[in-house]
């Protein structure tokens, strides 16, 4: 794809309002607004044969009639007049335009007068962008944005004004904000290639529900991924919320394997996303995994430890000087340890104390400062000590922090003096602990980038005996194998597997695992029942022949009511014993 073209969409030196308006509440005059609004300092063409003017700029009646080709068009009208609006724009020379509106029935004609005339659409569907460097906000957006280092790349405009809304409210910037909507022709992958290129970008964040080609993502991800941090959120964990974003389900697996190992690092829901800016916004990189914390409280301690260890982390271990060090600047009724606590009544000067204690050491990689509100310890006076510490000790080296000041009435001022002394702050424990492991969860995917897998020596290969099963499965329609259909792909390439026999019915079953010794296992076998679970399929550690035919009968009862259409094709019986010579396939 070409780079020239996304130049020109997200670095345009002027740009047309195709259907420009003049009435408040229109698109094209919402459009115009937050373009004049935001401070873009190239020619804003409004294109509309209704008004002489629009918000004060002189307007043109057609695209032929602009005194000079825009870099970038926005399509405000009607979808019934895009595609010619599209022709008009492509044979004046524009180069990039953003599509807002437009039924799926279109996206062929679109996608074909784009090709047409070598153009670029964002969109459709889309909300629009915003790149705050440039002064630009061809956005529906009603909330203002700052200039910053991250770049935000959505599939979804109601994510987009969430993270807006957010991101306003905690002065984080971005270099770019990006609503892809329908994508049909500029992409994640397109992106990814611009902004891995883009010095006013330092992080990427993405918003996914779908991928339209994996394999280009995958390439643009893992070669973003090398020079500059990249998070996804993805829709669609479940079957159930597969379902409702309409794409096929069972994939999610496939897709944290595939964000893990292009260098990426996926999380969980929109929280851990705002976690997530707020930790690209403000933390240092991780040295490494050690986390030491200090609180005012033990029970906040035990809750940020409790998610370290859920997560996986590492707990630093202080070595004898410095527990030396922190045992002399405090007092002797509490006991140095990771973690610190500092006790209820712990004063600014306390928190100093054990701070400057810490400063230099090399038992840690990154520290946790929890508060919790306290007479003893105001909230506000609390940060000012700690962050006047941090500048002092930062000159003799940068030191990885992280801020849990909690509560909300009594902690608000704190956090956003962190945040205006650059320091990233979360409202609760759990939340600091997990913005930690996002990172040290990044630098393990970023080491892992780096490998190159490994083949085991002496395997075996038969790839194309592979290549032909599976080709004869498309032939015949089918895109899901069954277990006993994929145990001759694995093996093909010298992975053992465990073996499996097919039960006609309940006493087929019976005879079969008598055969094989117990206990087994039994799966419903029907290309027609997509998920097993839905009648109960699977079965685990049966131990005796009444519960093998208990269950067969209950399994092929359950499948013949709840979907009496389907194909049943037998009973897959697996066991980790011996190998029953015969009937086995």
């Amino acid at each position: 794809m070409s780079l020239r073209g996304l130049e020109a969409l997200l670095r345009p030196k002027s740009i047309a309002v195709v259907s420009a308006s003049d009435t408040p509440g229109r698109a094209g005059n919402l459009m115009m607004r937050n373009l004049l609004d935001g401070g873009f300092s190239g020619p804003v063409l409004p294109v509309t044969p209704k008004y002489p003017a629009v918000c004060g700029v002189l307007s043109y009646p057609s695209v032929a009639a602009l005194p000079v080709t825009p870099d970038l068009a926005v399509v405000c009208t009607h979808g019934r007049r895009n595609v010619d609006l599209l022709t008009a724009l492509g044979e004046r020379g524009c180069k990039t335009a953003i599509v807002l509106s437009a039924p799926a029935t279109q996206f062929d004609d679109l996608r074909a007068c784009a090709q047409r005339f070598g153009m670029r659409l964002l969109g459709p569907n889309s909300l629009g962008l915003l790149a705050p460097w440039q002064g630009l906000n061809a956005s529906f957006s009603p909330v203002p944005i700052h200039r910053g280092k991250l770049a935000f790349i959505s599939q979804s405009a109601a994510v987009s004004n969430t993270v807006l809304d957010w991101a306003q409210q905690r002065a984080i910037g971005f270099s770019y904000f990006i609503a892809l909507g329908d994508s049909i022709d500029i992409d994640v992958d397109d992106m990814l290639d611009f902004l891995a290129r883009d010095g006013k970008t330092s992080a990427i964040l993405l918003h996914l529900e779908h991928l339209s080609d994996a394999r280009r993502f995958l390439s643009a991800a893992r070669g973003a991924a090398r020079n500059k941090p990249i998070l996804v959120i993805k829709s669609g964990r479940t079957i159930q919320a597969q379902r409702l974003l309409n794409y096929p389900p069972g994939r999610d697996a496939a897709y944290d394997a595939a964000i893990q190992r292009a260098g990426l690092l996926r999380v969980r829901d929109t929280h851990e996303l705002f976690s997530a800016v707020e930790t690209l916004s403000h933390m240092r990189p991780l040295r490494g995994e050690r986390l030491m914390i200090i609180s005012n409280g033990i029970a906040p301690a035990a809750l940020a430890l409790d998610e370290l260890l859920r997560r996986h982390g590492r707990l630093a271990a202080p070595d004898d000087a410095t527990l030396a060090a922190l045992a002399h600047a405090l007092p002797a009724t509490l006991t140095p340890g990771n973690p610190l606590d500092l006790a209820d009544d712990a004063t600014p000067e306390r928190y100093r104390a054990a701070l400057s204690a810490l400063m230099g050491s090399k038992d840690f990689d990154a520290l946790l400062i929890i508060h919790a509100p306290s007479a003893a310890a105001p909230s506000s006076e609390t940060a000012r000590e700690v962050i006047a510490t941090l500048a002092d000790a930062a000159r003799s080296g940068p030191v990885t922090l992280l801020t849990n000041w909690s509560g909300e009435y009594s902690s608000q001022q704190a956090r956003r003096l962190f945040t205006e002394a650059g320091l990233p702050t979360y409202r609760t424990p759990e939340g600091a602990v997990t913005a930690f492991m996002h990172m040290a969860e990044y630098r393990r995917n970023q080491r892992q980038l780096m490998e190159t897998p490994a083949l085991p020596a002496g395997l075996t290969v038969d790839a194309a005996h592979v290549h032909q099963m599976i080709r004869e499965a498309l032939d015949q329609g089918v895109t899901r194998l069954e277990t006993h259909e994929v145990r001759p792909i694995v093996e093909a390439y010298g992975i053992k597997t465990l073996p499996t026999w097919i039960a006609a019915d309940s006493d087929d079953a019976v005879r079969l695992s008598e055969g094989l010794g117990y206990p087994v296992a039994l799966k419903l076998r029907s290309a027609d029942i997509a998920h097993k679970s839905d009648v109960q399929g699977v079965m685990l550690a049966l131990r005796n022949a009444a519960e093998v035919a208990q269950a067969a009968s209950a399994m092929l009862e359950r499948a013949a009511v709840t979907y009496p259409a389907a194909r049943i094709e037998g009973i897959g019986i697996y066991t980790s014993g011996r190998r029953l010579k015969s009937n086995s396939r």
